[in-house]
């Protein structure tokens, strides 16, 4: 995969496309909207969440069902996701339903009517997802560890909002949202299948292209004054689940890619990650135990979560440092450094063969920086990562007067 293998086009409202013809018979179309729940007001807390979830439930031509049943019955997937800084509408389909597809997200990005009765009924799903996400404190500790980071930020805040503010929300709510926050410069629709450039220009144009043309102001407040906290919170589990993290590199920033191969040699995917050796290979510690580094758009989160046995919580805490330590304190061997590269190199060539996900992240990258880097360029960035590099960001991230700590006990 090369640069010119991207077509990209720009509608007269401002609205971006990017596409890569494929010979698949699936194909796959995206609306990626750089709003999320971090633009929320404080009364509107949930409300990115919730209209992504009442985006379906009917347009001015189509009921709900008939929404669904557009793509569905035809074998294709219609879905959505809202994450802290962006809103995804997204569609996996037979090459031959581009027109379907380009045809139905245009129609609930444009016409949505959100009956209140629909409205109403959605509030109910996203209570029961509240409670399940209650009901998980491996999953909950996450977001409860970020309003302990960005406290009184809006990036703290969690995207599911609250059953407070869901009650308050209505049609109304709705529009003035959307009217301030989807701006047609922060759109980009990606597309991966096989389909003529121009063909998808003018099906886009058709269903995209009366959008009137909206430029943003950036408003977002930067997070600053960062300050580390620790707490502990008693809940009844059976384990403990501890979280430990400091603040990182931003989405524009050069030592980005270093943070990604740091975090990747120190809890990633694989198994055979520093934390996942220390803490479950060799000491039966932990069933999960994992690393993370989100980048948003003006600041970073990097954290290790594991869950272990109430008496094991004092030492699996030991060993995490220990990695820490050894990552601060001693250079990656040349060896070492090799193994770590073409590891992270091999999981994201692999990551591309998954034309969904390939989809989605050409389309964020488009929004975000309007280009696209080449495969060849990416792994090129990473060979060029030195020990150095590595230790100078395990020291700056990786420092333990910096870190913030939440435990369940």
């Amino acid at each position: 995969m090369v640069d010119s293998d991207f077509l990209t086009h720009t509608l007269k409202n401002g609205i971006r496309i990017i596409h890569l013809n494929t010979d698949s018979p699936v194909a796959h179309l995206g609306v990626l909207i750089n709003t999320g729940s971090r633009d929320e007001k404080k009364n509107e807390h949930g409300l990115a969440h919730f209209i992504e979830h009442s985006v379906f439930k009917g347009t001015k031509k189509r009921r709900a069902f008939h929404v669904l049943s557009r793509i569905e019955g035809v074998g294709g997937e219609l879905n959505a996701y809202t994450t802290k800084e962006e809103t995804v509408l997204f569609s996996t389909f037979l090459s031959e339903y581009y027109e379907r597809a380009a045809d139905l997200l245009g129609d609930i990005l444009l016409n949505s009517v959100y009956p209140e009765k629909e409205l109403e009924r959605e509030k109910e799903v996203i209570f029961e997802e509240i409670n399940s996400y209650k009901d998980s404190p491996s999953e909950l500790i996450f977001d409860e560890f970020e309003e302990l980071v960005f406290d009184g930020h809006s990036i703290a805040r969690n995207i599911l909002g609250t059953k407070k503010n869901l009650l308050k929300f209505n049609r109304e709510s709705i529009h003035r949202f959307i009217e301030n926050n989807y701006h047609t410069d922060q759109i980009v629709i990606s597309s991966v299948g096989n389909c003529n450039f121009n063909v998808l220009i003018k099906l886009l144009e058709k269903n995209f292209g009366d959008l009137s043309e909206k430029r943003r102001i950036p408003t977002r407040k930067k997070f600053e004054n960062y300050i580390p906290e620790k707490r502990s919170v008693e809940k009844d589990t059976y384990q403990s689940h501890c979280i430990v993290g400091n603040i990182a590199y931003d989405i524009q920033h050069p030592k980005r890619i270093v943070m990604v191969l740091l975090n990747n040699i120190l809890g990633g995917q694989a198994m055979n990650s520093r934390l996942n050796l220390a803490l479950r290979e060799r000491r039966g510690m932990a069933y999960n135990v994992e690393s993370s580094y989100t980048a948003y758009s003006d600041t970073g989160l990097f954290n290790v979560y594991f869950g272990t046995d109430k008496e094991n919580l004092e030492r699996a805490q030991a060993l995490v440092q220990k990695e820490f330590s050894l990552l601060r304190d001693k250079k990656l061997g040349a060896v070492q450094l090799s193994r770590a590269k073409k590891q992270l190199i091999g999981q994201i060539a692999i990551s591309t063969e998954s034309r969904e996900d390939l989809m989605l992240t050409i389309g964020k990258s488009y929004m975000l920086y309007d280009k696209v880097d080449s495969l060849r360029l990416v792994f090129k960035r990473i060979e060029e990562i030195t020990a150095d590099d590595i230790q100078e960001v395990a020291n700056l991230i990786l420092n333990n007067k910096q870190m913030s700590t939440l435990i369940y006990k």
